[in-house]
């Protein structure tokens, strides 16, 4: 039996893309995206909190995210949840990963402006147009490009466990 996995996110980018390369020269870029939602409580009291869930890119789409989104971008991010493990470089023991792997990542709400003037917000881009774009979509990379067990990673600098807001 086949499954699907497909995750949808809107939020905010919670702090600026960490783009980075493997040592095969693949780029990856990791951000966390701020998600609110509000319910009322048993007493009908309102209440409101935030996720913050991880997204890892790949390719062009990580190039693109490193190059336009920053902190507080509205963002839409489509892809599938992915799960992974890896060593503690501290020898501590396994640690547990859970991203969203972004196959599209697109910006909503208002139009921004870059520090050379150009306008870029609202609209979409494939990886194959050449022309200035707002969003970037994965063009199907094989579940075997992607590493899971992290090994490939570059994970200095505070390593995946940087990524978790709490």
């Amino acid at each position: 039996m086949r499954g699907f996995n497909k995750a949808i996110l809107i939020g905010n980018v919670s702090r600026d893309p960490d783009l980075r390369y493997t040592l095969n020269k693949r780029a990856y870029v990791r951000f966390t995206v701020a998600v609110g939602y509000s319910w009322k409580d048993q007493n009908g009291e309102l209440k409101e909190n935030t996720d913050f869930i991880s997204v890892v890119a790949w390719g062009p789409l990580a190039e693109f995210c490193g190059k336009y989104l920053k902190k507080g971008t509205g963002v839409l991010v489509e892809g599938r949840i992915q799960t992974g493990s890896y060593e503690a470089k501290d020898g501590s023991g396994k640690r547990y990963t859970t991203d969203i792997l972004a196959s599209t990542v697109q910006f909503v709400g208002a139009k921004k402006e870059d520090s050379s003037g150009r306008n870029y917000g609202n609209g979409t881009r494939d990886t194959q147009t050449k022309a200035t774009g707002q969003s970037v979509r994965d063009n199907g990379f094989s579940d075997d490009e992607f590493p899971t067990d992290f090994s490939e990673l570059d994970l200095d600098e505070g390593g995946l466990d940087a990524e978790i807001p709490f």
